[in-house]
């Protein structure tokens, strides 16, 4: 096993598919050890350092294409004034604000973060675990039922629409491909064990991986 530094941070990465319950074990592991937690946080952090509204980011949220903002003709500073749309400012642009808003959040101290590629944006950090989380499609479509109140015809469609989305992201930027297992280094069913006892499977492998004591 790779002789790991005990003074650098420890840094989670989580990938995963809607309604796996990747969210919630990713916050679990947080606690479990000590780590700052970064899923939608990220995007206030990308906002402070960019100027922009942290709605704009929210808005453009692990897409890939146009701005959803490009036909409103301002860009939504932070700031006063009547800024015009730039048309040097791209997708890559506020991509570049988030892997920084990324890389300073990584250099505080132990981090977990959900989604947005930033198992590729830290890459080089070498006390890393990359993990992804899947779940059988009916227990998601069950899931997402229950968190949106949709009927399971809209609660299938909203999965496939927003993953084709985020896998989209997710190639285009990394060039690795969203949920294979080459990507990572764990992937993990959360309908086998169920969201408690994948967790703390998950906690095993990261406490081997990095040879962390209990």
């Amino acid at each position: 096993m790779e002789q790991q530094n005990n003074n650098e941070p420890i840094i989670i990465t989580v990938g995963r598919q809607i309604g796996s319950g990747g969210r919630v074990i990713a916050k679990m592991l947080a606690e479990e050890f000590h780590c700052d937690f970064y899923d939608k946080e990220i995007l206030n952090l990308a906002a402070k350092q960019s100027g922009f509204s942290e709605k704009f980011f929210e808005q453009n949220d692990e897409q890939k294409g146009f701005l959803k903002s490009i036909f409103q003709f301002h860009l939504p500073f932070t700031g006063g004034g009547s800024t015009f749309y730039d048309n040097t400012f791209s997708q890559e642009s506020l991509y570049k604000f988030q892997s920084d808003a990324i890389f300073e959040a990584a250099k505080k101290g132990n981090c977990v973060f959900v989604g947005r590629t930033a198992d590729y944006i830290l890459r080089d950090c070498k006390r890393k675990v990359d993990i992804f989380i899947t779940a059988n499609l009916d227990q998601r479509i069950q899931r997402v039922c229950q968190r949106h109140q949709f009927d399971r015809k809209t609660a299938r469609k909203y999965i496939h629409d927003k993953e084709e989305v985020r896998a989209t992201y997710y190639n285009y930027y990394t060039g690795k491909t969203w949920g294979h297992s080459e990507s990572y280094d764990l992937c993990v069913n959360s309908s086998l064990l169920g969201i408690e006892e994948t967790e703390r499977f998950i906690v095993e492998f990261i406490r081997k991986r990095l040879t962390i004591d209990k």
